[in-house]
């Protein structure tokens, strides 16, 4: 099995995520293209020493993008931006994550 530091590469701060956390205890994270749920929840629980109820995975797709590095530049070559993975993850009644510190 993989490290939890490799499985949960960073949290996703958004006002969704935010409202989802506030609301639902729910937390969003990106994680390992090959990672499972299984894995997600013992990473989250290990790292956060916090209770997983319910873990969901989302696969997003790279899109394809123009690299336009000028307009008559003979380097405009297609490119996409790489794919990932995102997983919400539903903590026990009572726990919570500190991801960062409100001011």
């Amino acid at each position: 099995m993989r490290e939890a530091y490799e499985i949960i590469i960073a949290p996703i701060v958004t006002e969704k995520a935010t409202r989802l956390t506030d609301e639902q205890n729910v937390y969003v994270f990106l994680v390992h293209n090959s990672a499972n749920k299984v894995e997600i929840a013992k990473a989250v629980e290990q790292v956060w020493d916090v209770k997983v109820e319910d873990v969901r995975t989302m696969r997003y797709a790279g899109k394809a993008r123009r690299s336009m590095m000028g307009r008559m530049s003979p380097n405009r070559k297609p490119g996409r931006q790489p794919s990932y993975k995102k997983a919400m993850v539903r903590l026990a009644e009572g726990d919570h994550i500190e991801l960062y510190e409100a001011g």
